[in-house]
């Protein structure tokens, strides 16, 4: 039976474990993300939705930065969600804690 020496199996665990850490800490940032998309979604559709009759329609731009944010491409989502609250003059919070 072979025997493996004990700095390879301590540096094997070190890898494991890192990139188990290193997932978790991936995830922590995906929900931080989501948690930003939702909060800016939610300011959006209260200061720039135009509800009632001849309103015009749904604002397009908005519903597509709600859609990259379900979809999980969150960056592109904030940005546009940004983009548009900046534009009504709408200030951004800071993210949520």
């Amino acid at each position: 039976m072979l025997k493996r020496p004990p700095i390879l199996f301590g540096v094997l665990l070190g890898l494991l474990s890192s990139t188990a850490f290193t997932n978790a800490r991936a995830q922590a940032t995906n929900e931080q993300l989501a948690a930003r998309c939702s909060q800016l979604y939610a300011l959006a559709d209260r200061y720039l939705t135009r509800r009632g009759e001849g309103s015009g329609g749904p604002n397009m731009t908005l519903l597509g930065a709600g859609l990259d944010c379900q979809k999980g491409r969150y960056d592109a989502g904030i940005k546009t969600l940004e983009k548009l609250l900046l534009g009504r003059g709408v200030p951004i919070p800071p993210p949520p804690g």
